[in-house]
């Protein structure tokens, strides 16, 4: 009996690691499938943070940088440009995910697949993360030497280890993202985005939370986005290195254990309530 108990385990999980990597394909080729569209937003998305940067070289143009380092301002912000480019990919590709196997009509098929609901979600969340580092590479490789950015006293082994650490709670956030769709299928998309404005306006992407009023102040706390941001700021800025934030990054970590399961809790019951009402059928 234990040695079959022994062999059935293994064979699970090699069934569960197939099912990943699998959604993960199926992500792949979703990828390639629009890759036009992928050209237009890798577009808006650079668009957008060099507008940022371009915003912090005007500053002594408009009288407002005559005090202020220019160029650290300039690296604060596009960090954080940068920084949000990769998040809101993440947390947006999650509900487009949901949204996309409802229009092409297979979310019914996929939820009654003999796969966890994890495994599903994870691979989602893998392939997203994967393609969402590429994308970012490639904006950095445009931006360091269009706005001359001086890499020298960056800790890059400390941006490294905040980024993974900090895809625990990301991934728990990501999760609950992509209830949305699950919930309210017309607007559910339209949810997930003021849910990524909410984490816009209060993790400190353009802006320390310390200016925040203070109901936003605590949200803003109580986000990991903003340690996370804070984080790989100290290491741009500053150059720490990983042990000065281990507080930090276990901060994150213990985050990211804890939204985790509640966000699978969470999209569980989303799932059984869209099962009951009927709202796993294709819209449009």
């Amino acid at each position: 009996m234990a040695d079959t108990a022994a062999n059935v385990q293994p064979t699970a999980l090699r069934r569960e690691a197939g099912a990943l990597l699998g959604f993960m394909e199926r992500q792949r080729n979703i990828y390639k499938r629009f890759w036009a569209w992928e050209l237009v937003f890798f577009a808006y998305s650079l668009i957008s943070i060099c507008s940022i940067g371009y915003l912090a070289s005007g500053l002594p143009s408009i009288g407002a940088g005559a005090h202020v380092d220019t160029r650290s301002t300039q690296l604060y912000l596009l960090a954080g440009a940068l920084l949000w480019s990769y998040l809101s990919l993440i947390f947006m590709e999650v509900a487009y995910a949901i949204g996309i196997e409802r229009w092409e009509g297979t979310i019914e098929y996929t939820f009654m697949a003999p796969v966890r609901r994890t495994t599903h979600l994870l691979g989602v969340w893998c392939a997203t993360v994967i393609y969402g580092l590429i994308r970012t590479v490639l904006v950095i490789a445009v931006i360091v030497p269009l706005f001359h950015i001086d890499l020298h006293g960056v800790n890059g082994w400390s941006v490294l280890v905040i980024l993974l650490v900090a895809t625990l709670p990301l991934a728990g956030i990501g999760i609950v993202v992509a209830i949305m769709p699950l919930l309210a299928p017309e607007k559910g998309e339209q949810m997930s985005m003021t849910i990524q404005g909410i984490f816009l306006l209060v993790s400190g992407v353009y802006y320390p939370v310390s200016v925040l009023p203070q109901p936003l102040h605590a949200l803003g706390l109580a986000s990991p986005l903003t340690y996370m941001l804070d984080g790989i700021r100290d290491a741009l800025l500053r150059g720490r290195s990983v042990g000065d934030m281990l507080p930090m990054l276990g901060m994150l970590a213990l985050s990211g254990v804890a939204l985790i399961p509640f966000s699978l809790w969470l999209f569980a019951r989303a799932e059984r309530r869209a099962k009951r009402l009927g709202l796993l059928k294709r819209s449009g």
